[in-house]
């Protein structure tokens, strides 16, 4: 990594000059640290001034410790009125890992709250939202456990004829994550859309989750088979980002697809019971006058008593 330490104004006739880094002396210190050349630059009567200075580690560029190191570099004291400028593949993987880790909270608040907020105009329930998310979360935990599995600890490298390099591009995760959420939700949608219309019809909880996947399990499962079929291909891919992202949304769209919404989902709705349904008082006001609906109304929900029996007369 080269480290860069400028002084001086850029007054109007003044001087810089660009300096590059000597070839680095083998000089090991404390924690393999090897200290390099260091040139500084300035011509009489300029007010600029560049040192630069070329700091070595012995051992992994992309290893915590080295990025520990770049942090240290960059805690040492600018010069009056100069500034500490750090370079280097290091550097440049700490400040993308830090803007990440500043910025994925909230992309996750936004995506939690749009889903939430858009769920419960959709079903009229505070329950429903938050299951949802909690499910999508499990589809996620798999997929990014095989990409750790497959492209990381290097299984399956083989048979997917491509080489590990022990590591995961950092923007590769956040990028499965958006994608697996969206198909996940499609499929959550479909699912609860039949089970509310026959909420809605019957009253009965136990019911509307039997006959809304009965009639859903069809669409969701000609929807994954499509789906597979595109992002399959994507795995067979000479280049390994992509091959990345083919293999994770596949395993992701087959567990959400068949363990998530044919067992889990039905399941939990099923031991919840009317507790699936439930919303604070202001909220059902509020989606009794705003809720998105198939249609204008609910349909009137069926009368659960037996009909009177009819004696014949005369």
């Amino acid at each position: 990594m080269s480290a860069c330490s400028s002084a001086g104004g850029g007054a109007p006739g003044s001087t810089s000059a660009s300096v590059w880094p000597s070839r680095p002396r083998n000089r090991a210190g404390a924690g393999g640290v090897v200290g390099g050349g260091r040139k500084r630059a300035g011509r009489p009567g300029g007010r600029a001034l560049v040192a630069w200075r070329l700091v070595g580690r012995q051992g992994d560029p992309i290893s915590a410790q080295t990025r520990d190191l770049v942090s240290r570099i960059r805690a040492v004291p600018a010069p009056p009125d100069g500034q500490v400028l750090v370079g280097g593949l290091t550097a440049r993987l700490a400040d993308q890992l830090d803007s990440v880790g500043k910025l994925l909270p909230w992309m996750a608040l936004i995506i939690v709250g749009a889903t939430f907020v858009l769920l419960f105009l959709a079903f009229g329930s505070v329950v429903l939202p938050i299951k949802a998310i909690v499910m999508n979360v499990l589809s996620l935990g798999a997929s990014f456990g095989a990409l750790v599995l497959i492209f990381q600890d290097g299984h399956l490298s083989g048979l997917l004829d491509f080489t590990s390099t022990g590591t995961l591009e950092a923007t590769q995760p956040i990028l499965v994550l958006a994608v697996v959420f969206g198909l996940s939700m499609d499929y959550e949608v479909f699912l609860m859309s039949r089970i509310r219309e026959e909420y809605d019809r019957t009253g009965d909880n136990t019911t509307a989750v039997a006959l809304g996947l009965q009639r859903s399990g069809r669409i969701i499962t000609s929807a994954a088979l499509l789906i597979l079929v595109v992002i399959g291909l994507f795995s067979i891919s000479g280049i390994t980002f992509i091959k990345l992202i083919g293999v994770a949304m596949l395993i992701a769209v087959l567990v959400d697809a068949t363990i998530v919404r044919a067992l889990l989902v039905p399941a939990t709705m099923r031991l919840l019971g009317r507790a699936n349904w439930w919303a604070p008082a202001p909220l059902r006001r509020f989606y009794a006058r705003h809720g998105l609906r198939e249609g204008a109304d609910p349909p009137p929900r069926a009368d659960p008593r037996p009909a009177p029996a009819r004696v014949a007369t005369g």
